[in-house]
């Protein structure tokens, strides 16, 4: 049963919340940083002539890579690609590749498996995981491993995935030092956060009013952008921690076809609530564009909102923005009455396909 005013209740929200996702959404900053001292203090000097990298994972494993791609866009001069699949593309050959096998549990069978086609073909291999098949096979191997410690669901371990990632790019060479930068998107983090824990009442907390427009609603959410894998991430947080149905575009692509499909079916779209995140770091004409793609949403009849990034860098915008769509997410599942940390049909699939 729905209930809003349980977001102004903190002893029912926590009593609902039987793993403590808050604690890890709060524990998001301080991942960030511990992640970048691992990286600092890892060995990597086996690591050399790096052309090209490749990220191996999945779900809560991958989405750091997609918000570290889109920040080092403009700073990283190699391609940086996220692979979500069994199989190692044909251009990742040799020692010229850096293949990062990147599986929270170090379980992931199709992470192991692009680690094992990678190892065939002679790639370089960074390994980043709490342990597992793939910590298993990195130490027999002599490859390089980061291990981290998180005791939860791979979702709420991204500032390990990113921040390590980071820290190894820079200590590669591959990148300028980004510690000062982190350390700035940490302290906007915080001073974000103040108004969206749950001691927060409604009113003052722009992340229990963000989630009450939620409720009921197919959401859709865009970005551009360094914005364009947030958009992922906060649908991610919607389907996994409120176990509700969301989805996301980017822009500008969704205007050369998303958009045309405005019409029908008209009973769903009615139904439908489109977020737009912004930050001023973004292109000036995708600014625009996603001020003019409301526009479009909202004479349509179809309820809209718009998420402005908060921080002076981009860095210290794409967490914050993380961050806030992490606690929106957390809220809609206290209103909808689930337990946020339990993924009950992901969890049903993969032991079916154990048993396969």
């Amino acid at each position: 049963m729905m209930d809003c005013s349980i977001l102004d209740r903190p002893q029912d929200m926590a009593a609902l919340d039987s793993q403590d996702m808050l604690g890890h959404i709060r524990a998001l900053p301080d991942q960030l940083t511990a992640a970048w001292q691992l990286a600092m203090k890892a060995d990597l000097s086996s690591l050399k002539g790096i052309q090209k990298i490749l990220v191996a994972g999945m779900g809560g494993s991958a989405i750091g890579a997609d918000l570290l791609a889109a920040y080092l866009e403009p700073i990283c001069p190699l391609p940086i690609l996220i692979q979500r699949d069994y199989t190692l593309p044909a251009w990742a050959d040799a020692s010229s590749t850096l293949v990062v096998a990147s599986s929270h549990s170090g379980n992931t069978e199709e992470t192991l498996s692009v680690f094992s086609q990678a190892q065939e073909r002679g790639c370089q291999i960074l390994s980043i995981c709490t342990g597992g098949e793939l910590m298993r096979r990195s130490q027999a191997a002599g490859i390089p491993v980061i291990a981290f410690q998180h005791h939860g669901q791979p979702r709420a371990a991204v500032g390990y995935s990113f921040g390590i990632l980071l820290g190894a790019l820079h200590r590669l060479g591959l990148i300028p030092d980004q510690q000062a930068g982190l350390e700035a998107a940490v302290r906007a983090m915080r001073v974000q956060e103040v108004s969206l824990l749950p001691e927060s009442p409604v009113r003052e907390n722009p992340a229990k009013r963000g989630a009450g427009q939620l409720v009921d609603r197919w959401v859709m959410v865009f970005g551009s952008g360094l914005l364009a894998p947030v958009a992922r991430r906060w649908k991610g947080q919607i389907s996994e921690v409120a176990k509700a149905w969301g989805q996301f575009e980017s822009l500008p692509e969704a205007d050369h076809n998303t958009l045309a499909g405005l019409a029908y079916p008209r009973e769903q779209l009615d139904r439908m609530v489109a977020l737009f995140l912004e930050a001023e770091s973004n292109h000036p004409r995708n600014l625009l564009r996603s001020g003019l793609t409301r526009e479009i949403f909202m004479v349509e009849g179809i309820g809209t909102d718009a998420y402005k990034a908060q921080g002076e860098t981009r860095l210290e915008q794409l967490w914050t923005l993380v961050h806030f769509g992490d606690y929106i997410a957390y809220y809609l599942g206290m209103i909808y009455g689930v337990d946020p940390t339990p993924i009950e049909f992901i969890s049903g699939l993969k032991e079916a396909m154990t048993g396969a």
